[in-house]
């Protein structure tokens, strides 16, 4: 007995060794949702996927696979809840954020050569030396000129790290230059237009809702009531949305005391209410909200509190209609989940998001169906609901509709007046872009004598010099337009006018030309007399 009590704990060791080494090999033969340790509950798709990642025939790259089974379940859901990459992930956070790491320059790709068609005033390429009409020849080690360069690819070239440098070679009228320049934050402005539209009314554009956004529209507001705005046009077309906080915030400024801007309920969350909680910049002058199809989400969110309160008049077509509210979550390998949690509901309980019940297809094509049917082309300014929206009154006594976006109070057609379908090649690939940009620099010295978009307004048309310069263009890249009408060359003398003051003086020349011409903006202007 003494001698078997002595063996006894190599005996337990050697069994024990034999155990653990049959768990293993067995183990590796049996999907884990049936594993000795495993709950019996794990889900089939776990199951699925470790079937696959241990027996399939063929080796796979299990991640991407990972992915694609997270995007067909979400195919399930609303066509709100999407999958970010990890690759994409940065990019869609530094849209929200407002800015991002880069040099500050605006760049355009012309017959395989880096073009610098702008530069950020007071940006690091602006204090470095670099100027509009550069071209780059190389980033670091990288040469760029001639090489098949892709807008992707000198992006990620010229973005980095705050503070890092970026040793760049330019061609300035046939002459190489250097330069060292150090990256820093490159706001991505929401507020891109902002000018006194007569001496009393003021008008802003606004084009995202990002983490700026409210600052931005505060500075706005005061550099305009400086100037002697007492009526406001505020313009959400095309504004597909962003941060909520931001909206409501900015709503804040427009409406008094405590009222409800908008509240947000889902089957798991309870019901959340966004209140005014601040004396506002603007909140009993005349005002002016212009919507269309691509005004979605945040932009919703705001223009249906100032339309419930009866504190906007609200102009235009009926927007997008998304009024889900999304919830960011982290997942391995630097990817994230989007998931709708929660919908948004105006002041009245109008729930803004419309149906989605025919799949993501229909649901996408939705706004593009609004043509085909003829909504957006409709003539008279009556209401137009949508089929069996739910009515809702305000205290003022003006009938809206839920259930599909926001219905205007005055509504505009589509302008589908402007160029014929022959000219639409003129605007494929960046072609009319490119062609103002070697336009302006080829005539460069008389633009640039200018004061401002105001004089540019009133001083230059688009003769038969820029026409000509267009043929020329046009005859080199080969671009096969068709006959084209009177009306045409009106039209396009237009968007010449309109895209090179864009060329010269950003997005805010762009619309002081545009709006002397857009049929929603004059109809506000009437508005406001």
């Amino acid at each position: 007995m003494k001698k078997l009590q002595a063996w006894l704990p190599l005996l337990f060791a050697i069994v024990l060794a034999l155990g653990m080494a049959a768990g293993y090999t067995l183990r590796e033969n049996i999907p884990s949702g049936q594993g000795f340790f495993q709950s019996s509950r794990q889900s089939s798709v776990q199951e699925t996927i470790d079937l696959i990642r241990m027996q399939y025939v063929d080796s796979l790259d299990m991640d991407t696979l990972a992915e694609d089974a997270i995007k067909a379940m979400l195919n399930n859901l609303d066509p709100h809840s999407i999958f970010i990459p990890a690759k994409y992930l940065q990019q869609v956070n530094e849209d929200l954020q407002g800015n991002f790491d880069g040099i500050g320059v605006e760049f355009q790709i012309i017959d395989d050569t880096v073009h610098v068609v702008n530069v950020l005033p007071g940006g690091p390429s602006d204090k470095a030396g670099i100027s509009t009409g550069d071209r780059f020849l190389s980033v670091g080690d990288s040469s760029v000129a001639g090489n098949n360069i892709s807008s992707e690819k000198i992006k990620s070239l010229l973005r980095g790290k705050g503070g890092s440098l970026a040793n760049i070679v330019m061609l300035r009228n046939g002459e190489k230059k250097e330069f060292q320049i150090a990256r820093s934050a490159i706001p991505l402005y929401s507020v891109d237009a902002a000018y006194m539209a007569d001496s009393i009314t003021g008008f802003i554009h606004l084009n995202k809702f990002s983490g700026t956004s409210y600052e931005e529209c505060m500075q706005a507001m005061e550099k305009l009531q400086a100037r002697g705005m007492k009526k406001l046009i505020l313009d959400l077309r095309n504004n597909g949305g962003g941060i909520l906080d931001e909206a409501v915030d900015i709503a804040d400024e427009f409406l008094d005391g405590d009222k409800l801007i908008v509240y947000t309920q889902g089957s798991k969350l309870p019901k959340v209410e966004y209140r005014c909680k601040r004396p506002g910049l603007f909140e009993k002058g005349e005002l002016v909200v212009l919507v269309d199809e691509g005004s979605a989400s945040a932009s919703e969110v705001l223009a249906g509190a100032l339309q419930d309160w009866d504190r906007a008049t609200i102009i235009g077509r009926r927007t997008f209609g998304k009024g889900l509210v999304q919830k960011q979550y982290s997942l391995a390998g630097g990817s994230a989940l989007r998931l709708t949690v929660a919908r948004y509901y105006t002041p009245t309980g109008r729930s803004i998001q419309k149906s989605y019940a025919n799949g993501r297809s229909a649901y996408n094509n939705e706004t593009l169906e609004r043509f085909h049917n003829g909504e957006v082309l409709h003539e008279n300014d009556e209401l137009l609901p949508v089929g069996d929206s739910a009515v809702f009154i305000t205290k003022g006594g003006r009938k809206l509709y839920g259930g599909g976006g926001i219905t205007p109070d005055i509504y505009v057609s589509y302008d589908s007046s402007g160029i014929s379908a022959n000219m639409a090649p003129l605007f494929t690939d960046q072609h009319f872009g490119k062609f103002i940009y070697l336009h302006y620099l080829q005539r460069r010295p008389y633009f640039d004598q200018f004061r401002d978009a105001s004089d540019f307004s009133e001083n230059f048309q688009a003769g038969e010099e820029s026409w000509s310069a267009l043929m020329r263009y046009t005859e080199k890249n080969k671009i096969p337009f068709g006959p084209f009408s009177t009306h045409d060359r009106e039209e396009i003398g237009k968007k010449i006018k309109a895209w090179m003051a864009r060329q010269i003086w950003g997005m805010q020349g762009y619309y002081e030309i545009n709006n002397l011409h857009d049929k929603t903006f004059q109809k506000a202007m009437e508005q406001q007399r």
